[in-house]
């Protein structure tokens, strides 16, 4: 580890931070209906689509009108992206002139892009044409983000509200979001991008003659507007098979910090968003503090363990150490231009929020620097999230925070004024409790059935991570790999599928009920038995319930793959 590397991810920490309150504040004046500065510009296309599409704007919905709302509109997303791959090869805008993706695989993509986690068993320019590209994966990046923080936003509304039967409209949470948050970003962010090198072209490959007097074909194509969108969406999905590692999708250093900015400036900022809206910004605060603080402790053990690289290779004279001539450390499956340190952070970065890109090869890192990541995903994204989901998921934490809590000093738990009774809390379990119960059981199937086991690319703990990562990135709604996984076979991109439909629905309609629930209550006032959820003491309480269910849940699996795997390095064993 050197300074230069700590000071590079101390920089990035200083500029998210900044971000927090003035993007915070913008948000929570588009979802309430402030003017805002772009408002007047894109007020009368939000009301022509409004128009177009029948909808009143002034019409909220109750909480299980939104969630219909809410699954209907996925789910025509998913039979539209599945019909697009299957029919590519006789659509316009193909010419690589691919033929029609696998049907198990077009599922598995369709499932995967609408959920937000960006699971990519495929290579992009070797699978998608330009069509399928731009029309289903980068308009369900956008459409998938949106939905997300529409049900943030409801969320946020059920602890605001007093006596509502109604927590907003989904088309207009979700039109909003798209029109006032993420296209704006997304335009600016394309054109840096593009100013920086990033293809943005309808021209199919470019053939170029290589030293020895090969040919070679480059892939290039609509990139850039698809590289905005898969960061600032949490979804991830590369346009190449190497996602960030690719030059045409992460050139130099400065695209390298603006792409991690982009993965939280959302889902960082949405903390600001809440406290806001329910009138106290020391919640919001609180909130952000706890997923700082599992950022900092993960960033800080990703680094450190691939700073110090790999003990098995000091039997072969490998240097391993900084100086001026290398980045030092684990440098397998590394970008040079990015060394460890930077390498570290965006995994760190992109396991935290839920967005699965990456610009190293994961599969690579050390046992402890991968568990760390499988363990960043594993506590239920809640260090900053994708955008929305990263919110509503601590929002589930803080309502088991403060009934333990409850439990302990003899009072009815209370969160921003709100009583938690029992029915937000069966719905809170629910929600919790389902994604571990799909990634422990569909491991736990892959690791015994033939369908499973042939799609490893090593054996022993290391060949477990590969599933267990796999099914956790699934249902986190992720769409990292450790890639040594063959993951393009009926068995796993099915059971993926699975995963992701569940990781992602069957938190969201409980997380839509908790909110109906709160909005029809009323504020309890302030009293001297109350306790305080913006200060340091529930900062740390909450963060320790998010650890201890974490272990607890996953702690057994996670001693199978990579805990006994950093054992067996350290001891040079090698599997």
């Amino acid at each position: 580890m050197t300074s230069i590397g700590w000071l590079q991810i101390a920089l990035f920490t200083i500029i998210v931070a900044a971000t927090v309150r003035p993007v915070g504040g913008y948000m929570m004046r588009v979802f309430s209906g402030e003017p805002t500065v772009l408002g007047r510009v894109l007020g009368p296309v939000e009301r022509g689509i409004y128009r177009l599409a029948e909808i009143n704007p002034a019409a909220e919905q109750e909480w299980y009108v939104y969630a219909l709302a809410l699954l209907a509109f996925n789910a025509v997303g998913v039979v539209a992206l599945y019909a697009l791959l299957r029919l590519q090869g006789f659509l316009p805008i193909n010419p690589q002139h691919f033929e029609a993706v696998d049907p198990a695989l077009a599922l598995n993509t369709a499932v995967s892009f609408t959920t937000n986690t960006s699971w990519q068993s495929y290579g992009g320019e070797t699978t998608l044409s330009f069509l399928s590209q731009m029309a289903g994966i980068t308009v369900q990046s956008f459409l998938s983000a949106a939905t997300g923080i529409a049900v943030a936003i409801a969320l946020i509304r059920g602890f605001a509200r007093r006596h509502f039967s109604t927590i907003g409209n989904f088309w207009v949470d979700m039109t909003r979001a798209l029109l006032y948050v993420l296209l704006p970003i997304c335009i600016v962010a394309t054109l840096f991008l593009v100013w920086q090198g990033i293809p943005q072209t309808l021209d199919g490959t470019l053939g170029a003659a290589t030293l020895d007097g090969a040919q070679q074909l480059i892939a290039r194509g609509p990139v850039a507007s698809q590289i905005a969108i898969k960061l600032l969406s949490g979804d991830g999905g590369g346009f190449f098979n190497v996602n960030s590692a690719h030059p045409f999708e992460n050139p130099s250093a400065l695209t390298n910090l603006v792409e991690m900015l982009l993965i939280f400036v959302i889902g960082a900022a949405l903390t600001n968003t809440f406290g806001r809206m329910v009138g106290n910004e020391g919640h919001g605060w609180a909130l952000l503090a706890a997923m700082a603080i599992l950022y900092i402790a993960g960033v800080a053990a990703v680094y450190a363990a691939e700073a110090h690289g790999n003990p098995a290779f000091a039997a072969f004279g490998i240097d391993q150490r900084a100086g001026e001539l290398q980045a030092g450390g684990n440098m397998e499956g590394k970008e040079v231009r990015f060394g460890a340190t930077m390498s570290a952070l965006f995994a760190t970065v992109a396991t935290d929020s839920s967005d699965g890109a990456v610009n190293a090869m994961l599969d690579s890192f050390t046992p402890g620097g991968g568990g760390v990541l499988m363990a960043n995903m594993m506590l239920d994204e809640v260090i900053v999230g994708a955008p929305g989901s990263g919110l509503f998921s601590m929002l589930l934490f803080a309502i088991i925070a403060v009934f333990i809590a409850g439990l302990m000093i003899g009072r009815t738990p209370e969160y921003v004024g709100k009583k938690i009774a029992a029915t937000e809390v069966k719905m809170t379990v629910l929600a919790i409790l389902c994604i571990p119960l799909v990634i422990l059981a569909l491991t736990a199937t892959a690791s015994v059935v033939a369908a499973g086991l042939a799609g490893l690319g090593n054996s022993g703990p290391h060949g477990f991570s590969e599933m267990l990562y796999a099914f956790t990135s699934g249902a986190m709604t992720n769409g990292s790999a450790f890639a040594g996984l063959s993951a393009n076979t009926p068995f796993y991109n099915l059971t993926l599928a699975l995963a992701m439909f569940v990781g992602r629905f069957f938190v969201i309609v409980p997380v839509l009920a908790i909110a109906g629930s709160l909005a029809a209550k009323q504020v309890v006032p302030v009293s001297a038995g109350t306790l305080p959820t913006n200060r340091l003491l529930f900062v740390l309480f909450l963060v320790g319930v998010i650890v201890i269910v974490g272990g607890l849940t996953f702690l057994p699996a996670v001693s199978l793959g990579p805990a006994v795997e950093q054992f067996a390095m350290q001891s040079g064993r090698l599997y």
